[in-house]
């Protein structure tokens, strides 16, 4: 579904990503970690067609470099980091920004549009929500709204730039669930960057470490989410520990005891 090969990134001198080579299957989550400035969301930003790279990107099939914008909308659907929220656009309209690519020129959205995004609204427990203005709302309700404008471009691949950075630990839990629930009813391809590494290694089939504009270990859970892995990346604080359900637990612990205080 997405194929990624020696692709290459600058910001002028310095190099955010060097010759990477990676690929997601049809319906697979990757997860990307790494450490803060190690070419996460430009992985994603060049995939979207968002930055100038060198190498080449296939989407479904189809050379990223001949696809127009609007065919990248059908195909491709975003939820970055720090997303543009109009503080006085409505939460239905917002979402209704979702079907762009699926309108014609000079036409406006139809029956069946509205009710895709209704449909999401719904879905993502919205819908009292819906007429509520951007800037009224929370951060976490924001993360919501996002994700359903993005969930309703009905796009095969689905890129999240750490779609749960506004949550808290049970609502993060929450909503990968329901990602996770889309993702298999659609057959979604997914690639996230998530700073939680023990999110991470719940949610996605395979992960993906960058560190230092390179791949630095990829492949399961299992395979990546160990501490002599993490430790070179992350610090020499890290341990990783496996619960009695079998999932694997990051921690991170100091590395120096603290003085008892007398």
């Amino acid at each position: 579904m997405i194929s990624v090969s020696q692709l290459t990134v600058r910001y002028g001198d310095v190099l955010a990503l060097d010759r990477v080579t990676t690929a997601a299957a049809d319906g697979e989550w990757l997860g990307v970690i790494g450490p803060n400035g190690a070419g996460k969301t430009t992985l994603l930003n060049a995939i979207a067609g968002l930055l100038p790279f060198r190498g080449d990107i296939t989407i479904c099939g189809r050379p990223a470099a001949s696809l127009s914008r609007r065919e990248v909308a059908r195909l491709i659907a975003y939820v970055p980091q720090r997303p543009v929220l109009p503080p006085t656009m409505t939460v239905s309209h917002y979402v209704l920004l979702g079907r762009t690519a699926h309108i014609g020129y000079l036409r406006t959205e139809t029956p069946a549009d509205r009710q895709v995004c209704a449909d999401v609204i719904e879905r993502l427990d919205l819908a009292s929500m819906a007429s509520r203005q951007l800037g009224a709302m929370s951060g976490g309700e924001l993360q919501r709204v996002v994700l359903a404008r993005a969930l309703a471009q009905e796009a095969p691949v689905l890129l999240l730039d750490e779609p749960t950075s506004a949550l808290d630990l049970g609502r993060r839990m929450d909503a990968l669930e329901l990602i996770d629930e889309i993702r298999r009813e659609r057959s979604l391809t997914v690639l996230s960057a998530i700073h939680d590494l023990t999110l991470a290694g719940q949610f996605a089939d395979r992960l993906l470490l960058i560190a230092g504009a390179h791949i630095a270990a990829s492949g399961t859970a299992a395979d990546v989410l160990r501490d002599s892995v993490l430790a070179e990346h992350f610090g020499a604080g890290i341990q990783v520990i496996t619960t009695d359900t079998g999932d694997l637990a990051v921690l991170a612990r100091r590395v120096t005891a603290p003085s008892r205080r007398r």
